[in-house]
């Protein structure tokens, strides 16, 4: 992985940047840290400069997250009704659930979507919600710029100041991904069979 993401980068530069960022974000092959760690690891041998190369990290990431904003937006909340109360047991929620979990993304969206991008689970996915619930385009994109400025720098700074013992770092981030999906999967499978209907 480390070697296909350095060749990509020596290769494309800041573009490859942006390209494997926005990637990642609609369909992740590569994480982030992973991209962005490289990218520090090159700004430190000089070969990148450090702004640039966090620019087209953050504008890569908005642009990944939008395909998923615009994928919500068109489809719309209101939309899911049929699909969930037809198959709420393996959604493991209620229509009840899908309303209030709306209300609270109109009123605090904003500040879901910093957060998220911050969360190694969820912060590419979190886009849709934002779509459906028809989140402005410019503070969806602003706030995950916002997000995405402040990880991308603390990832940037690792590869840095980790510098060639970043492949070390690249042994754990399969693994640890691996093992945070299996315990996602596991809390499903666990939501799955004991989920029972509220009486309404």
């Amino acid at each position: 992985m480390t070697e296909f993401v350095l060749s990509l980068i020596a290769s494309g530069g800041y573009f490859g940047i942006f390209l494997l960022m926005a990637a990642e974000n609609i369909f992740p092959p590569i994480p982030s840290e992973v991209i962005m760690g490289l990218g520090g690891f090159a700004v430190a041998r000089g070969e990148m400069e450090i702004v640039p190369l966090i620019a087209a990290g953050t504008i890569g990431t908005v642009a990944g997250n939008f395909f998923w904003y615009e994928l919500g937006y068109r489809l719309g909340y209101q939309r899911l009704k049929p699909f969930v109360d037809r198959w709420g047991r393996w959604l493991t929620v209620e229509w009840d659930d899908v309303v209030r979990l709306h209300r609270f993304f109109l009123s605090h969206g904003h500040w879901v979507i910093f957060v998220f991008r911050f969360l190694p689970v969820g912060r590419t996915i979190i886009s849709l919600p934002a779509g459906m619930a028809h989140m402005s385009r410019v503070k969806f994109a602003l706030w995950t710029a916002a997000g995405s400025t402040i990880w991308n720098c603390i990832l940037t700074g690792a590869g840095y100041y980790l510098g060639s013992n970043f492949q070390v770092l690249d042994r754990y981030v399969g693994p640890a991904a691996l093992a945070m999906t299996a315990a996602i999967i596991l809390y499903y499978g666990w939501r799955v069979l004991t989920w029972k209907p509220r009486d309404n």
